[in-house]
């Protein structure tokens, strides 16, 4: 497993153009952080009290800001954005490129986390925190499709456009729209791509699935099965575990399915993070020879397994495009009182550098270029 110092440098460097300038980003995150983020990153103990004395105690509990409402002019568009969690390169991605378009279009973003995947109650609260400072829209990547329902209506009830983003709720008319990857179809790409790699063996399959209860976590297994021509509860599957889309729970996952089923020859796997730390537990097992590993996400560590041999195939997302569009959206209805409503698909594209001819998909060299583009 990579070292929590070269974790965190990888992570920055999918989203900055310098180890320069990734160092410094990460010494600015060592000042505020969610409470309750455990061992991932340990503030001093003279800055956490310096924060506390600073009145800015609720974005420890809520997640922690990238900008303050009092710093937007009188008349600019606030825009309140919160992800699933902040380490996750994904959602950095996707929160960089809504900063980028609020600041194209005069608004002003204000951004928040949970504390780890799965955080429903610090998501309320910073729904709440946002729907206090005043702001015209909230994009929100829920940890829970059913957790953020109630959260979510008092915001539409005082006027607030809410568009899902990455992550629908349920049900999907609990928002005014959702902005996502069709990830049943993109499990369905994961499933048939590792059906074709695993070639004539019979399958004994792995499942590293992410959160309970989330709908993209059950919308991209259910594909993934469909894809690979078997149902729930087919004997192919001989082990599943949760990982919660996290490195080190994707490694410790891997690692108790290969002991308890040392002829896994094919593995599932829910993200990326998931899918780097399940590719430490086989490469430690010395099985990288005998197993198919794939995965979702298409971010540039991700890729880059790939073009590597660690990973067979990722299918992209473009979380890019969710971003810019939502905050396009929230622009204009606080413009027009305009909405946009339904589900607004962002695409998807398997990436692989040993292709099948009847399935379609990307090389690396795409994929390294248009990484949630």
């Amino acid at each position: 497993m990579w070292s929590v110092i070269s974790y965190a440098m990888a992570r920055c460097a999918e989203s900055v153009d310098s180890l320069e300038t990734c160092a410094s980003q990460e010494a600015k995150k060592m000042e505020v952080r969610p409470a309750g983020a455990g061992t991932r990153r340990c503030a001093p103990v003279g800055a956490l009290v310096a924060l506390v004395a600073a009145g800015t105690i609720l974005s420890l509990v809520s997640g922690a800001t990238r900008t303050n409402a009092a710093d937007a002019s009188k008349d600019q568009i606030l825009i309140g954005l919160i992800t699933k969690t902040e380490v996750n390169p994904y959602f950095v991605k996707l929160r960089q490129a809504a900063t980028a378009e609020a600041e194209k279009q005069g608004a002003k973003l204000l951004a928040r986390y949970g504390k780890f995947d799965g955080d429903n109650e610090g998501q309320v609260a910073a729904i709440e925190n946002l729907i206090s400072a005043g702001v015209k829209g909230i994009l929100i990547t829920p940890n829970n499709s059913t957790g953020v329902l109630g959260a979510v209506k008092k915001a539409r009830d005082k006027g607030i456009l809410v568009i899902a983003l990455d992550t629908a709720t349920d049900p999907a008319d609990a928002v005014d729209a959702t902005l996502a990857t069709d990830n049943f179809e993109a499990g369905v790409l994961q499933g048939q791509y590792a059906r074709k790699a695993l070639g004539d063996k019979e399958p004994k399959l792995a499942m590293l699935d992410g959160t309970p209860g989330g709908t993209v976590d059950t919308q991209r297994h259910d594909g993934f099965l469909k894809g690979f021509g078997i149902k729930e509860g087919d004997p192919a599957i001989v082990g599943k575990q949760i990982t919660h889309g996290a490195l080190d729970e994707g490694q410790t996952a891997m690692e108790n399915l290969l002991t308890a089923h040392p002829d896994v020859n094919v593995v599932y796997t829910i993200n990326e993070p998931a899918a780097e730390g399940a590719y430490a537990a086989i490469k430690k097992a010395g099985k990288l020879k005998d197993i198919v590993l794939t995965s979702i996400d298409g971010g540039r560590l991700g890729v880059q397994y790939v073009k590597d041999g660690k990973i067979a195939g990722t299918v992209m997302q473009f979380p890019k495009i969710m971003a810019t569009r939502g905050v396009d959206y929230v622009v204009d209805f606080a413009k027009t009182g305009k909405k946009p409503s339904g589900f607004i698909n962002t695409g998807a594209t398997l990436i692989t550098d040993k292709p099948f001819s009847d399935l379609p998909s990307k090389d690396t060299k795409f994929g390294l270029e248009n990484c949630w583009g």
